[in-house]
């Protein structure tokens, strides 16, 4: 079996997240907080924008960290949460700060996870599509 090392989220690595993420928003009129993670949940890089909301550090932070143990959008997993899906104890089982919203996204690299970004501030959806335009300029 050969394992290939794959190159960690570096700090330069997440201030291109953190910048596309930021412009993106700047470009459709949202202020909004990014938070970057590396493989390990370590906090690379965080911003929040003068006028976004106080609350969006947080909740970019938790959906990065989310994105992150799950290894999938928080997007994705809004529905298994509720009362009738099959995780819908999750968010309170783990004194963890989950938060099952659209915005966190992980960062994947040659098929591995390497980290995790997180947006807040916008509506879900738009923070969602920030967090994804980031990554694709990461991808370049």
């Amino acid at each position: 079996m050969s394992t290939t090392a794959v190159t960690p989220l570096s700090t330069a690595d997440a201030e291109t997240l953190l910048t596309a993420a930021r412009r993106a928003a700047e470009s459709a009129g949202v202020t909004v907080s990014v938070t970057v993670l590396d493989a390990g949940g370590h906090l690379l890089a965080f911003r929040r924008d003068d006028r976004a909301v106080l609350i969006s550090g947080e909740t970019s932070t938790r959906k990065a960290y989310t994105a992150l143990q799950l290894n999938a959008p928080t997007a994705d997993l809004v529905d298994l949460v509720k009362p009738d899906g099959p995780f819908h104890s999750l968010p309170t089982a783990l004194d963890r700060p989950l938060l099952f919203i659209a915005g966190g996204l992980p960062v994947h690299r040659d098929g591995r996870l390497i980290g995790a970004i997180g947006v807040g501030g916008g509506a879900p959806e738009q923070d969602h599509g920030f967090a994804a335009t980031a990554i694709e300029e990461l991808s370049r």
